[in-house]
């Protein structure tokens, strides 16, 4: 055989700079973005955890137990429950980007795409901004719910709309530490253990279902300082909604909407750089 006919590997393309190199990001985000999107349309049972599971929630909460649970101060016990369901459903919301990418670690589709002429970070931009979609259907499926059984939004329209940016906030922040927990777990299973054994505990040991005024000393205390907490005081707070908090609380209650933003700052700037690394050592060699 002629030397001269043995093929050598094709030279990738240069990186590009500049805006053209932030364009060649955002069309490789995008088209792995659309890649989850069709994934999710052909098995729509990935979506169960952002939207049976909370409108479950709302269902058996409003009308099971709506009737033997007293707010204190006279609030409508269905308005206070849906702060409370669109927090829980945000920080369960973590479990489905960790699933996700480790599934795509564990099978070598990343690897893959590290071979094709595409921009590094792109698959990680893709994959948070598909997450990110799948988390405001599953606001928008809570608060379609919520007028249902008779929740409704009692607040100006500025404050409103600050709530919706505060839940996207939210959002934001968990997917990142769902992402962590996928880069960093060996498997989907082990992704959603620890998502369950974290999260579960979190979202019924604060005012998600019922005042901390009721709780016992001991778990009143962790309530009050729970984050899950002030974030759903925050949403009620912001939605006009009742809030039920005693007199005489801790801070982060006392000033929930400081508080929820603090601790969303707080997880995104501990979390995004662990992200990132983990997903570099995992990715790279």
């Amino acid at each position: 055989m002629n030397a001269n006919a043995i093929s050598t590997p094709t030279a990738l393309p240069r990186v590009p700079a500049g805006p053209a190199r932030l364009r060649w990001l955002a069309v490789d985000a995008w088209v792995l973005a659309k890649r989850q999107f069709a994934h999710i349309r052909q098995i729509p049972e990935k979506l169960f955890d952002v939207t049976l599971q909370p409108l479950m929630f709302v269902l058996l909460f409003a009308f099971v137990f709506g009737g033997v649970i007293a707010v204190p101060g006279g609030g409508d016990y269905h308005e206070y429950l849906i702060g409370g369901i669109l927090v829980q459903t945000l920080a369960f919301g973590m479990m489905g980007p960790g699933v996700s990418i480790a599934t795509d670690l564990g099978e070598g589709i990343i690897d893959r795409f590290s071979s094709l002429p595409m921009s590094r970070p792109a698959y990680l931009i893709g994959h948070l901004t598909a997450e990110f979609c799948a988390t405001v259907l599953a606001v928008t499926i809570m608060v379609i719910s919520g007028l249902i059984v008779g929740w409704g939004i009692s607040s100006t329209p500025l404050e409103a709309l600050a709530c919706f940016g505060l839940l996207f906030l939210i959002a934001i922040a968990m997917i990142w530490l769902g992402t962590l927990v996928g880069v960093l777990a060996r498997s989907p299973d082990g992704v959603q253990g620890i998502a369950f054994v974290a999260v579960f505990p979190l979202t019924f040991v604060a005012n998600t279902f019922v005042p901390v005024g009721g709780l016992p000393d001991g778990l009143r205390q962790v309530a009050e300082y729970n984050p899950i907490s002030a974030w759903a005081a925050a949403v009620r707070t912001l939605f006009g909604n009742p809030t039920a908090i005693p007199s005489g609380s801790a801070w982060p209650l006392e000033h929930s909407v400081i508080a929820s933003v603090a601790w969303c700052v707080a997880i995104l700037a501990i979390v995004v750089p662990l992200t990132v690394r983990a997903y570099r050592r995992r990715t790279t060699g």
